[in-house]
């Protein structure tokens, strides 16, 4: 039996996933993109209008504080980017990856995961980051 879920289609293992990472490399560009308007279509595109965001520094309830959070970073940390380091791994409609934030090209100031729940509509409406060492 296949599910499709969030964006992710499973067999009957739901421990194993085939992952759509439209809306999690969509939310990765809305850290990179300076323009108000353009991160906030980006934001739109990928996150839930519920949105619920936490890491260990920032904090945003819904997709104009998180596009608010996005241009105070952009703000202060102009050209550094955010990427994805690794594969997504999934089960059910959660999901983790790897990603680093730097100056293009070198070392990246900091990294992390975040794990990420899908909505109904397959947009991430929560998402949990964490700095430091990363999943393997």
């Amino acid at each position: 039996m296949t599910f499709i879920v969030g964006g992710m289609t499973t067999t009957n293992d739901p421990t194993t996933a085939s992952v759509d990472t439209t809306a999690i490399d969509t939310y990765l560009a809305a850290w990179n993109e300076p323009d108000d308007d353009a991160r906030s279509a980006l934001v739109e595109a990928a996150l839930g209008a519920d949105l619920w965001y936490r890491d260990a520094m920032l904090e945003a309830d819904g997709r104009d504080a998180f596009n608010a959070v996005l241009g105070a970073v952009q703000a202060q940390f102009p050209g550094l980017v955010m990427r994805r380091t690794s594969t997504v791994d999934a089960h059910h409609d959660l999901v983790r990856f790897n990603w680093a934030f730097g100056a293009p090209g070198e070392d990246p100031a900091i990294a992390g995961v975040d794990v990420a729940k899908f909505d109904a509509d397959g947009k991430l409406h929560r998402i949990i980051g964490f700095s430091g060492e990363t999943i393997a």
